[in-house]
């Protein structure tokens, strides 16, 4: 099934809900960043989201440097911010929120 692109009052919307706090839209995805206490803790969050990840079958793009991850989440095949991407950042919003 095809993913559609987001119009951009509904992905504000969603944004706006206490489940996304902290994403934003940069540069065209939506865009977090997180900051942990060590490495360890950063390397940690990471697995989870990828379980989750690759659960999905949606994948991030995201950097780690020390105790900072920075994830930003598009549907490339839709050229934008689909469903897909807000209940993919959701339930990393659920893992952060475990730490």
């Amino acid at each position: 099934m095809a993913m559609l692109k987001l119009p951009a009052e509904e992905i504000a919307a969603a944004l706006a809900s206490d489940a996304l706090r902290g994403w934003t839209v940069q540069n065209g995805k939506l865009h977090r960043e997180y900051q942990f206490g060590n490495f360890i803790e950063a390397f940690g969050f990471m697995t989870r989201v990828a379980l989750l990840a690759e659960g999905a079958n949606h994948h991030p793009d995201w950097s780690n440097v020390y105790n900072r991850v920075v994830i930003d989440l598009v549907t490339h095949e839709a050229g934008g911010i689909t469903r897909r991407d807000l209940e993919l950042a959701a339930k990393i919003e659920e893992q952060a929120a475990r730490r």
